[in-house]
């Protein structure tokens, strides 16, 4: 009865100001919350509003700023989620070219449990290459060198136009190659010239008929633009695997429906599987077809690890039809997207660590390790992670989300609303236009440049004269307080070879192994 007469009260406040001349402005202040008041009284959908009119909508809106108030005022430097404030202020300053030093020690517990360092030398050496280079398709004959730093898969849709120019402004000024994401290629991302590995997923946007499978006439033309530099078929990604890609409809506009040859006013879901191979051994046959169409161009796939047995398939089909990819892409669970069921992007998935030593021991293990190079995706932002993921197997590695936190991402978890604050993940004008590309672009230069600066340094303080030296040996977990190791321990290294022979396999393979056939997954 308290609300009730409360709002009786302002009822008759508000007509009797009315009548007063004096007090019409403030008639005028309350009549608002008193409409608010009734409709609040009035609807059944919240009982929240309904038992607590007005004050209730206090709940709704602290809610809508929790992931900023979380932020900003509670999380610690080493507590925020996904990414924490140590991290997302490294991007920023290295971005920024600002001083990216920390005074008075690390803020990390060096003895708490899952705590990683890298081995340093008493002997020291100086790496005049900055820019260290890692050679894609061999024996294709178009093959790229490519750095050691990329940027992650990332559509337009997902990602605003302005957003993706900048991206490709960066990849341009830094010699550096950007992932189109499996939206296809857009008019934006050949703008600046910038390097592209062209990503081609189970919806074929950009290389598609009308019934939605590839066509191979419009992947000819678009493969072979001089900035096409890589293909990269889609598998699944680590965020969401074993789904499709999502693009929200609040975030499908012409434009995007156009490039994608997709209808508008729907959520754009990929499928699951891809239509143009249904086993390993059309894979491989698929790769080969690409390769070929593009012109001798350099042509892999990526996949989040699930099924071990099913990427040893792949292994067998690779000996059986002597065909392989020229790299494969690990993306770890961990990874981002756009958009994700929440129990994929919980719980789905190899993360990234375990993924790449078994990819890596699979391909030694066939004897084809040399062959195929190796990409790491998932959390990457700063010289140790990328030195510990080539140290456990990876060739190079991609990043998207410190690519996005050097664009001014700032964590709001809001990329699925197409309200993205920052103007990076919406389709909305009104919010990516002050987005400059210009000066947004330098900044991912900027980001990828120190980064890699700082990875030589930590190279050279290894006394190792190339990344291609480090091993697992180099790198330390630990394991609880007063327990260390390599991961050359806790991952031994198998002979190569060694999966040719029944006998020879390691316990570690053998069902797997066993179980694994080129013809079906």
């Amino acid at each position: 009865m308290g609300v009730r007469n409360s709002i009786i009260f302002i009822c008759v406040f508000t007509f009797s100001a009315l009548l007063l001349t004096e007090l019409y402005w403030l008639a005028l202040l309350l009549s608002p919350i008193l409409l608010v008041l009734l409709y609040d009284l009035a609807q059944s959908k919240h009982t929240l509003l309904n038992i607590y009119p007005l004050v209730g909508h206090f709940r709704y809106i602290f809610e809508s700023i929790r992931p900023e108030i979380q932020q900003y005022f509670v999380e610690s430097n080493l507590s925020g989620s996904p990414i924490n404030r140590e991290f997302r202020e490294l991007v920023y300053q290295r971005a920024k070219k600002v001083q990216d030093t920390r005074p008075f020690g690390t803020q990390f517990d060096v003895y708490e449990s899952g705590y990683e360092w890298i081995t340093h030398s008493l002997s020291p050496v100086h790496i005049e290459n900055k820019d260290p280079r890692v050679l894609f398709g061999a024996d294709c004959e178009k093959p790229y060198s490519a750095s050691v730093l990329n940027i992650s898969a990332m559509s337009y849709g997902a990602l605003s136009k302005h957003a993706i120019m900048a991206l490709n402004k960066g990849a341009q000024l830094g010699g550096f190659a950007h992932n189109t994401g499996e939206g296809g290629l857009s008019p934006h991302h050949l703008k600046y010239g910038g390097d592209i590995i062209w990503q081609i997923g189970t919806g074929y946007f950009g290389c598609r008929n009308d019934d939605g499978n590839f066509d191979a006439e419009k992947f000819t033309t678009k493969s072979q633009f001089d900035v096409v530099k890589m293909i990269e078929i889609k598998l699944s990604q680590g965020a969401k695997p074993g789904h499709g890609g999502i693009l929200p409809a609040a975030k499908l506009t012409p434009e995007i429906a156009e490039i994608r040859h997709v209808p508008l006013g729907q959520d754009v879901v990929s499928p699951p599987a891809h239509s143009a191979f249904n086993t390993p051994t059309e894979l491989l046959y698929f790769v080969k077809r690409l390769r070929e169409l593009s012109g001798g161009k350099p042509v892999g796939f990526k996949l989040c690890i699930g099924n071990k047995r099913e990427f040893l398939s792949i292994c067998k089909a690779m000996l059986e039809t002597r065909i392989t990819p020229d790299f494969i892409t690990v993306d770890g669970s961990e990874g981002g997207t756009g958009a994700a069921p929440i129990e994929f992007t919980n719980s789905v998935g190899m993360p990234l660590n375990e993924a790449v030593v078994f990819v890596n021991r699979a391909l030694i293990g066939v004897g084809l390790r040399e062959k195929v190079r190796v990409i790491a995706s998932a959390k990457i932002f700063s010289a140790f992670h990328v030195a510990r993921i080539i140290a456990l197997g990876a060739d190079t590695v991609n990043s998207a989300r410190g690519m996005m936190l050097a664009l001014g991402c700032i964590q709001s978890r809001s990329c699925n609303t197409d309200k993205c604050p920052t103007g990076i993940a919406t389709q909305d004008p009104r919010r990516y236009k002050f987005l400059d590309i210009e000066s947004k672009g330098e900044r991912v230069f900027n980001f990828h440049k120190a980064t890699l600066v700082n990875l030589t340094e930590l190279m050279g303080a290894c006394g190792l004269h190339s990344q291609s030296e480090l091993n697992m040996s180099h790198v330390y977990r630990r394991l609880d307080r007063t327990n260390a190791t390599t991961y050359e321990k806790l991952y031994p290294v198998i002979t190569p070879g060694c999966l040719l022979e029944n006998d020879t396999v390691p316990e570690i393979f053998l069902d797997d192994w066993q179980a694994a056939s080129a013809n079906k997954w």
